[in-house]
């Protein structure tokens, strides 16, 4: 080898010796890594890299639990105020209201036509008819916020376009006649002709809406309904005797929750008065029904009727235990008769498990943090009617948003509302909500969280309370 040669080797051996000095530099020490190493592996940080969460969780109950706050007289009152609520909506809603839904939501599954629902209510369907078929479906059933969740569930299920189930979601409770009279008659002539224009064009405005942020989605879901409807079979039944069945079940729905009027005379009064007599009518005429056109076995139906009719003479002042005696008498022949009946109680069973629990939370939630109507939970009455004072943005917004989280009852806002206006309620707030409370509620967003997403709900409830608070401002502004 030449010294040339020699030369080069000995330059190029120098400058790899300080291209490794570098990389050694720029990397920690052996020993440094070893060390970190060693670390986690005495501390098993890769365990807790996936426990923190329950860890998390379980030390946040801790800490809740630790520093409860019991003793503490607000507190005290809040938590019986829950219980309290829980109980009179197990005792006035559950087996009048929510038990019939449950059936008629899964009528609505097993009995209705897919192709029926998608022709009224679908995606596809006419604007012109789906949106007033979904407003006026809603209109007749005058249910609270909870009642209309296990119908809105079971059309949506059936293929409902998204803005023509919203519009129904909305419109049944929102909008109810006796409400909107009693509205004009206790807060004025005035508030309920705004009650009622808001209403009715806020089911078909959000209805719209609805349809037009998730139109994306809409259309992936009817191009799998139709797919799916390509592969079933029609219903050979005669839409007549549907549609009879229906209006049955919703006509004991209905009157066996008639309300008493603020006026012992009338019309309505005499149809509360007698409410119990026309809901065991339509029993009778239910009852026939599912003998004649839904194969069930007559025996089974003499014998329902027969044990209904004599705890109804044994008790004749208790109309709740005949009622009760006619449900469980129903489940009991609809699970014990093979074909669409059992599968009709199947659907019914499936609405309850998923529905019920969430609700109760709510219901429990919302009594602890606002309390029954005229009684306090964590939040003082006093903070909520200074707030909603005067006609500002802030108080109509305000008022959308304390209506949404609250559970009224049917026909209870009214008063609600009334007494808040003693207390300096603005009347553009009461209007606001007026038009989010009855529809929305904590219990209800629960639940329709788990029929339709998160996302969609977030929307639904954002779209309510963002009309209701421009309703409010107009109207205050005009009548003040």
């Amino acid at each position: 080898m030449s010294q040339e040669e020699q030369a080069s080797l000995v330059r190029s051996q120098a400058l790899a010796d300080q291209h490794t000095g570098q990389v050694a530099e720029d990397r920690p020490p052996a020993s440094l890594q070893s060390l970190a190493h060693r670390v986690k592996s005495e501390l098993n940080l890769s365990y807790w890299s996936d426990e923190w969460k329950p860890l998390a969780v379980i030390t946040g109950v801790f800490l809740l639990c630790y520093y409860l706050p019991v003793g503490n007289l607000r507190f005290d009152n809040a938590v019986t105020e829950a219980f309290h609520l829980v109980k009179w909506y197990a005792q006035e809603h559950v087996l009048l209201c929510l038990v019939p839904a449950f059936f008629i939501a899964g009528a609505i599954a097993v009995f209705v036509s897919q192709e029926g629902v998608m022709r009224y209510l679908g995606p596809t369907a006419p604007k012109y008819l789906s949106y007033p078929v979904a407003s006026i479906s809603g209109t007749v059933l005058a249910v609270c916020s909870c009642t209309v969740l296990p119908l809105f569930a079971g059309i949506w299920t059936r293929g409902a376009g998204l803005g023509p189930a919203t519009a129904f979601l909305y419109s049944g409770p929102a909008i109810n006649i006796l409400a909107i009279i009693l509205t004009a008659r206790i807060l004025g002539m005035e508030m309920g002709i705004a009650r009622a224009v808001g209403a009715v064009s806020f089911s078909v405005i959000i209805g719209l809406l609805m349809h037009l942020i998730f139109r994306k989605e809409e259309e992936a879901r009817t191009k799998a309904t139709l797919a799916a409807m390509d592969k079933m079979s029609l219903d050979g039944r005669p839409l007549w005797q549907t549609a009879v069945y229906f209006a049955l079940m919703v006509g004991i729905l209905v009157f066996a929750n008639w309300g008493k009027p603020d006026v012992e005379a009338g019309l309505w009064y005499a149809i509360y008065s007698s409410k119990w007599i026309i809901a065991g009518l339509l029993g009778l005429g239910f009852s026939a029904a599912l003998v004649l056109w839904f194969e069930i076995p007559f025996w089974k139906m003499a014998v329902s009727g027969a044990l209904v009719a004599i705890v109804a003479w044994l008790a004749p002042h208790e109309p709740l235990a005949p009622f009760t005696v006619g449900v469980i008498a129903l489940s009991v022949i609809t699970t014990t008769t093979e074909g669409e009946a059992q599968e009709w109680f199947n659907e019914s069973w499936g609405f309850a498990k998923q529905i019920m629990p969430l609700l109760l939370i709510g219901v429990l939630v919302a009594g602890l943090l606002l309390g029954r109507p005229d009684n306090e939970g964590l939040i003082p009455n006093a903070w909520v009617a200074w707030a909603l004072g005067g006609n500002s943005i802030w108080a109509n917004a305000l008022a959308s948003v304390a209506g949404a989280f609250m559970y009224f009852a049917t026909l209870t806002e009214v008063p609600i509302v009334q007494g808040l206006i003693g207390s300096g309620m603005g009347k553009g707030p009461a209007l606001a909500l007026l038009l989010a409370g009855p529809a929305l509620s904590l219990p209800n967003m629960l639940v329709i969280n788990s029929v339709m997403g998160p996302k969609k709900t977030v929307v639904f409830v954002a779209l309510v309370c963002v009309m209701a608070t421009i309703s409010g401002i107009i109207f205050g502004a005009i009548v003040s």
